[in-house]
């Protein structure tokens, strides 16, 4: 009798060090759920086009670009094709330019049903850029299309909706950590088209038994200035949070380029499956969200670790943070109030744009709730909030977290 006790009272302090929710990567329903089953896209031709002394290339990742045709000697028009349909409106493109002799040369950007969302990045090298200038670009009656002044010559001049940030730009970025004590590299899979998932482990000493903070970037490939801020705020960790302690006691867990053929692939949006990955949180359709999600709990339950926060670094018309609406249930319920408050008073802003939400759609802040009771965030930066202060806000959210955590008991 006392060994049958015994062995129930084992089992009982197991199942209470180990809950339920870190055991196995578990479906969920949603009040709004949607069909993420894989879908065809249209696959662009990359290449170059010709035209009276006039050229245009695709020939690099991340590029969009599907025809260019010439309208009269001044005037071309550039065409840019979503991946499938329907999709947001967000109408990436991405192409070089060059002419033969030097001229001014006018582009109408036209995106079909689509309206002008990204006014474009310039540049020499494809690593140096700046906004094009306001006076050079003509939007559409209707918004469907815009007219954009470009001088050209014999030199490519780069053009994009926003600064590229491919595989190889972000892989370059994450190995520049490589050497750093704190930080371990890896991999969380492969995308459908076998692109690196990269993983970044960040804390000092052993994983197990640590609070756990997850971050995650770019499910939707044009939304660069939410990894800007990413960039800043893991750089902001590691730099003060090897000072202050903050990496004795937490763990940090980053997933930099979630979707990364659809970064390559100059996709408006979605994946290789033709889905917005940000609605797979439920039954993980799709390889990306399920090679990530099932890398995510494995460690969690190899470390016993317990997860508090759950960021997604994203893009949007305007800084937004979309929090859980109070009644959302989690482990940290005063962190957001807190932490919003500290980024506001650091940045003297009047407001926080503040956002809450139930959690009724299968988005990752919905299922870091889900999944580990966490706080999940979805933290969007403008399209054309000032890069600078894209990098401050970064380093005051990251600050303004640790603050919070290290004073946690």
């Amino acid at each position: 009798m006392k060994k049958i006790v015994l062995i129930l009272l084992l089992f009982i302090i197991s199942a209470c060090s180990s809950p339920k929710q870190y055991n196995k990567l578990r479906t969920h329903k949603y009040a709004k759920p949607v069909d993420t089953s894989t879908r065809p896209v249209e696959y662009q031709q990359k290449g170059a086009f010709l035209i009276a002394g006039v050229g245009a290339s695709t020939n690099f990742p991340a590029a969009r670009l599907n025809k260019f045709e010439r309208i009269n000697d001044s005037l071309y028009q550039a065409t840019i094709l979503s991946e499938n349909s329907p999709i947001n409106p967000s109408p990436w493109y991405a192409f070089k330019i060059w002419a033969k002799e030097k001229r001014t040369l006018s582009v109408n950007l036209d995106y079909g049903e689509f309206k002008h969302r990204y006014n474009p990045k310039i540049s020499k090298d494809g690593e140096r850029w700046i906004a094009l200038d306001s006076t050079y670009i003509e939007r559409g009656a209707d918004s469907t299309s815009a007219i954009i002044k470009l001088d050209i010559d014999q030199d490519t001049l780069w053009v994009a909706a926003q600064e590229i940030q491919d595989t190889k730009r972000v892989k370059s970025w994450v190995d520049s950590f490589k050497d750093h004590k704190m930080v371990t590299l890896g991999l969380a899979g492969l995308s459908a088209q076998e692109r690196p998932l990269l993983h970044m482990n960040i804390t000092r000493g052993a994983n197990d038994y640590k609070p756990t903070i997850i971050v995650i970037s770019r499910q939707h490939p044009p939304e660069v200035t939410g990894f800007f801020a990413m960039k800043a705020f893991i750089e902001t960790l590691i730099e003060e949070g090897g000072k202050n302690g903050f990496f004795d006691k937490y763990r940090v867990m980053v997933y930099p380029l979630m979707n990364p053929d659809g970064a390559d692939l100059g996709h408006f949006r979605h994946n290789t499956g033709g889905v917005d990955l940000n609605r797979d949180w439920s039954v993980y359709n799709q390889p990306e969200i399920a090679q990530i999600t099932q890398h995510m709990v494995n460690e969690v339950k190899e470390h016993k670790n317990n997860v508090l926060l759950g960021l997604d670094f994203h893009s949007t018309y305007y800084d937004v943070y979309y929090t859980p609406h109070e009644s959302v249930k989690r482990k940290i319920p005063d962190f957001t109030k807190t932490w919003l408050e500290q980024i506001r008073v650091a940045l003297d802003i009047e407001d926080i744009n503040e956002s809450p939400g139930k959690g009724e759609r299968p988005t990752s802040s919905a299922w870091f709730n889900r999944q580990f009771g966490a706080t999940g965030i979805t933290y969007e930066i403008g399209d054309d909030t000032p890069r600078e202060f894209i990098k401050q806000k970064g380093e005051v959210s990251a600050q303004a977290m640790m603050d919070y955590f290290l004073k946690l008991k």
